[in-house]
């Protein structure tokens, strides 16, 4: 059986790979510069076990930089904010969420619609394309591992 932690969490590794070997238009630093950040409900099973999938995309190029699998909490948010340290962001954006108001510094952080439209889309998009994010549906995951998986 794989490791689980494993499974939860992921960096997009093909920015490393393009960085290193000069095929990225943009430097790491460009890239990072500005991220959005967004969590998406969904379920497994039935709708009291709660999959949360926590996710940041450049602002610039609208690639999915980091995400994260748990509950709505603090912890998990906590949690991808580490995956992005290396990044160097200097801006997030970000809906009223608390957990962003509590753990971003209010000189980095900007709460609104206007700048949240590119990873708001990548939501529409995953619930239009993966059915199990659908709330209602015939289409939906028995094991966590599976649902994490397909996302």
């Amino acid at each position: 059986m794989r490791n689980k932690a494993v499974s939860l969490v992921q960096v997009n590794p093909k920015i490393f790979e393009l960085s290193a070997s000069g095929e990225l238009n943009v430097t790491l630093e460009d890239a990072g510069c500005e991220a959005e950040l967004d969590e998406q409900w969904s379920y497994v099973g039935n709708k009291s076990n709660q999959r949360w999938l926590w996710h940041a995309v450049d602002h610039a190029t609208n690639t999915v930089l980091a995400y994260m699998f748990g509950k709505c909490k603090d912890v998990v948010f906590q949690k991808l904010k580490a995956l992005l340290e290396p990044f160097g962001i200097k801006r997030y954006y970000t809906d009223n969420w608390g957990a962003y108001e509590r753990h971003l510094d209010a000189d980095k952080h900007e709460i609104g619609k206007r700048n949240t439209q590119k990873i708001e889309r990548k939501n529409l998009n995953f619930r239009t394309w993966i059915k199990r994010l659908v709330r209602k549906t015939i289409c939906f995951s028995k094991l966590e591992l599976m649902h994490d998986t397909v996302i």
